[in-house]
């Protein structure tokens, strides 16, 4: 089990649930066997505590290291911030650089603010939409993170049934009073907003652009005149969507611009930034509320986020990832039917998922995991892809697969999927309203 599942079993003790992120429990991919802890991490390959070494196939520091890891470039320009001093009594002067650099990318934005994570740029964007309108009301599609506005739609009229609605997101600790102020719908589900706003005084509309498929029927541009007809904040959420599609937000793609646009992860390759972006008008309400934080200054994020983008720009980074992503996910549905798997595949090109269309999905998938990881692959059932991955990676990826699937096959004709796992079923996620 080697030096890192025994260092996870001590954080087991001191920290309540063992990491600080959900997505990056071992529990989540291979329970007892995952290597939890790195030493080391460059382009995509990576070292646990007892330097084995793996190639990255997995979720890239859950979708933040879009460069690869420990990029050159913007590790110089955040050392050299560091050696200058990250932190001071006045305010650094990237974060204006960044700021004019965001609105050239999205001209019908005029304002910025920033943050340090998706989660916390979010509750930001939300408390800006509800301070601008006056109404306490969110319809919200997707995920958004781990704040109270958000958990709020797991709050049920018989507290025994909380949580029920998006599974694997408790609310317990979140104000019963908040019950009612967040609605989910579903993507692409027109209907289902126009319903919600029907019944109910909204005053912010959230929802990701894009996450597993692609908005049918022009649904984005209904959302927009839905929100413009009844004087709601619309609020793209492209703290995953963000820059893999193109250099800036997705939303640029579809023609259709949102009153509140929030980005976070890939935006500075790893350095915790993140940033709120919005018409003059609608970001000008943080002046009549109270939206502050001490680290919300610091150096590293903006410096670290000026160098990510503009190496995205010069070297046209998307077109790269999306390429990837569909050899990889073509790769997934060849040898599905090669060796007479039913794969289903789905989500945006740079971010790839697939799942077994089986009763034994959970157990399948976390086989896959703890034979991928015995070929030297961090693997699972999704891979962020990142400009360091090329198609040397990607082939020798594949051949693995085709082995493990092959593995896989025989385990469910002679239904003995389990006994060949040498630990626990992985644990699954939470729902997304995508």
């Amino acid at each position: 089990m080697g030096k890192s599942q025994e260092l996870y079993k001590k954080a087991k003790l001191l920290i309540p649930g063992g990491t600080q992120l959900l997505s990056k429990r071992p529990e989540m991919f291979l329970p007892d066997f995952w290597p939890a802890y790195y030493r080391k991490a460059k382009g995509v390959e990576i070292w646990d505590l007892d330097d084995n070494k793996f190639i990255d196939m997995s979720i890239m520091g859950i979708g933040a290291c879009i460069l690869g890891y420990a990029d050159d470039d913007v590790n110089k320009v955040v050392k050299a911030a560091v050696d200058a001093g990250s932190m001071g009594t006045l305010n650094c002067p990237e974060e204006v650089e960044l700021a004019e650099l965001l609105l050239k990318l999205h001209p019908w934005a005029g304002m910025v603010r920033y943050a340090r994570t998706g989660g916390e740029a979010m509750a930001i964007a939300v408390r800006i939409g509800r301070a601008f309108t006056g109404k306490e009301k969110v319809a919200f599609c997707g995920y958004h993170g781990w704040h109270d506005w958000y958990l709020a739609a797991n709050l049920a009229d018989d507290a025994n049934l909380d949580g029920h609605l998006l599974p694997g997101l408790e609310p317990l600790g979140v104000p019963r009073g908040l019950k009612g102020t967040a609605i989910p719908f579903n993507y692409n589900r027109i209907d289902e907003l126009e319903e919600i706003v029907k019944c109910n005084d909204i005053g912010v509309i959230v929802m990701e652009p894009i996450r597993d498929h692609e908005p049918e029927n022009n649904f984005l541009k209904k959302c927009r005149d839905l929100a413009d007809d009844i004087g709601a904040v619309l609020i793209f959420d492209e703290v995953t969507s963000g820059w893999r599609l193109r250099v800036g937000g997705v939303h640029e793609s579809y023609g259709v611009h949102p009153d509140i646009a929030v980005f976070g992860k890939a935006m500075s390759n790893g350095f915790p930034m993140a940033a709120i972006i919005g018409k003059d008008a609608i970001m000008n309400a943080v002046q009549s509320t109270f939206i502050s934080s001490t680290y919300w200054t610091d150096r590293i994020g903006p410096v670290a986020a000026i160098a990510t983008i503009n190496k995205m720009l010069d070297n046209n980074v998307p077109p790269h990832l999306c390429r990837i992503g569909d050899l990889i996910r073509g790769g997934w549905e060849r040898l599905g039917e090669e060796h007479d798997l039913k794969v289903h595949t789905a989500g945006i090109a740079p971010l790839p998922h697939f799942a077994f269309d089986h009763e034994e999905n959970q157990a399948l998938q976390t086989l896959f995991t703890q034979e991928m990881l015995n070929r030297g692959f961090l693997a699972s059932k999704s891979v962020y892809v990142s400009n360091s991955h090329n198609e040397e990676h990607v082939e020798m990826y594949l051949e693995n697969v085709n082995d493990v699937f092959g593995i896989i096959k025989r385990a469910v004709e002679e239904h003995n999927v389990r006994d060949l796992l040498k630990g626990p079923v992985a644990h699954e996620g939470f729902k997304r309203l995508t």
